[in-house]
């Protein structure tokens, strides 16, 4: 059938462009997924999305579509925290394991998921291939008390396509924003999402709304959804779509955190992640602080 009637109402500017209602962009979304449509379709929508800008009604279709096609997790019996993770350190040391193993040691299952999306930064799939968390080969369940890392494409192989089409044409599309919010499992989950520009909170958030997903959101570190150990950042929580403030940001950035190393390396942050769990370095307040907001959030989801 095609999208580009869709990418008729989409591609027409800034101001032009029309959203799609949910259903719409569930049929879109699900046939870029598919496979059903041409390559220079799927960059036609790219570009126009870039553009024009996800609604919360579009991110939902885009959810929906999704979650129809994802190989999900197994339930279990407690909720299954998730952390996206596509961006990886750049300046400061890529904590996102630090976070998962923290709340691993909370006796609840933890999935990372993620793919290189910049191939110049580190990441924390291999920062979790140093402290002993190899990449899942297989869906399978996740204990509780476990932290494991599952890339992308053994979730849903076109959705790592669709994020690869940035090595292409160089921007992001919906498939960044919708792997920062999906539900990879077929049970309750905690996901944690995180933004950098303000816009992007306001859309999130209604979509958790719309959704009735649980979910944390705060602005993360470099991308990543673990909280920036120099600041205290707003946080917010959703249960079953219902948003609560549950940390009011403070102005002010710490100049120190007792331990943190000024290299970002693979094995140096691995070596401060190991001595944070050991209890040889404090864990710092405000990773502390997003480790007890996930795991309150979880006992409701």
């Amino acid at each position: 059938m095609g999208i580009s009637q869709y990418i008729k109402e989409i591609g027409r500017g800034a101001r032009g462009a029309k959203p799609l209602t949910r259903e719409q962009a569930t049929d879109l979304f699900g046939q870029v997924l598919d496979g059903t449509v041409t390559d220079l379709e799927i960059g036609g929508f790219c570009l126009a999305m870039r553009i024009k800008g996800e609604t919360p009604e579009e991110m939902a279709g885009f959810l929906d579509a999704t979650h129809a096609r994802l190989n999900r997790i197994p339930a279990g019996d407690r909720a299954l925290v998730v952390l996206p993770s596509y961006n990886g350190a750049r300046r400061l040391p890529v904590l996102t394991p630090l976070l998962a193993l923290l709340l691993a040691r909370e006796g609840l299952p933890v999935l990372v998921h993620g793919s290189a999306s910049e191939t110049s930064r580190v990441l924390a799939s291999n920062v979790l291939s140093a402290l002993d968390v190899p990449p899942m080969t297989a869906i399978r369940p996740i204990a509780n008390g476990e932290a494991a890392f599952a890339p992308t494409e053994l979730l849903n192989p076109a959705l790592k396509r669709l994020l690869d089409v940035r090595r292409v044409v160089g921007l992001r599309n919906p498939g960044h924003s919708v792997v920062k919010l999906m539900q990879p499992t077929a049970g309750p989950c905690v996901v944690v999402a995180s933004y950098t520009h303000p816009e992007y909170a306001r859309t999130m958030g209604e979509t958790f709304e719309l959704t009735g997903m649980t979910a944390l959101l705060s602005r993360g570190l470099e991308g990543e959804v673990v909280s920036d150990p120099r600041r205290t950042a707003q946080i917010d929580g959703f249960v079953r779509g219902v948003r609560t403030e549950l940390q009011a940001q403070q102005a002010g950035t710490t100049a120190e955190v007792p331990g943190l190393p000024k290299e970002i390396d693979v094995a140096t942050t691995a070596g401060y992640t190991r001595r944070v769990l050991a209890g040889e370095l404090p864990v710092p307040e405000a990773i502390a602080a997003q480790v007890r907001h996930i795991t309150q959030l979880a006992s409701h989801a």
